[in-house]
């Protein structure tokens, strides 16, 4: 890996663990990170954990929406190879801050593959969509799928095409998906 690819995944864990611009005044973290915390925790163990637990099962279902639409649109052209699924799954561990094992979300692409295999891309688009309840979610999906698409190289046609297809399921506006990749452009570009 290139030191021009390191600090290219350097600014994209950075950015996926800050609010995006449009976050309220006062909002610290990205939803990621806050949904990373009950997913980590509803994952592990009964035997790791003490009463009480901290899961939250909505939280959860956000975070694997959220990964799963970056993973969508990841592997929209159809070539996921190994590199690029370990850098992924190295950003999103890096940007959890450690509230997510590294086995965790290795089980958690192996089931993304699997679901994707079986059920194809538009089917699980509309799964995705129907986790997500809140606009401001909806327009995080976007915000980190349009981050993690950057790793490889931009955002091509076909993942945009995804990207659309995941704005409309999620009932947003084409300038949501404008707003995402002008947002990830400017991260990455500073």
């Amino acid at each position: 890996m290139t030191a021009e690819d390191v600090s290219l995944i350097g600014r994209v864990v950075s950015k996926l663990r800050h609010p995006p611009t449009y976050a309220e005044r006062g909002v610290h973290g990205s939803i990621l990170i806050a949904a990373a915390g009950s997913y980590g925790v509803g994952a592990r163990s009964p035997d790791d954990l003490t009463q009480p637990t901290g899961f939250d099962p909505e939280a959860a279902r956000l975070f694997e929406a959220i990964v799963e639409s970056a993973y969508l649109v990841a592997n929209a052209d159809g070539d996921f190879d190994m590199t690029e699924r370990e850098t992924f799954e190295h950003v999103v561990l890096t940007a959890c801050e450690g509230k997510v094992a590294e086995r965790q979300i290795s089980a958690l692409l192996e089931d993304l593959q699997e679901q994707l295999s079986e059920d194809g891309l538009e089917k699980r688009v509309q799964m995705v969509a129907r986790s997500i309840s809140k606009p401001e979610h909806a327009r995080e999906i976007l915000r980190v799928a349009a981050l993690l698409a950057h790793i490889s190289g931009g955002v091509s046609a076909i993942e945009r095409s995804t990207l659309e297809r995941l704005a409309g399921e999620l009932k947003l506006e084409v300038s949501a998906i404008d707003q995402a990749l002008a947002e990830a452009s400017q991260a990455l570009s500073e």
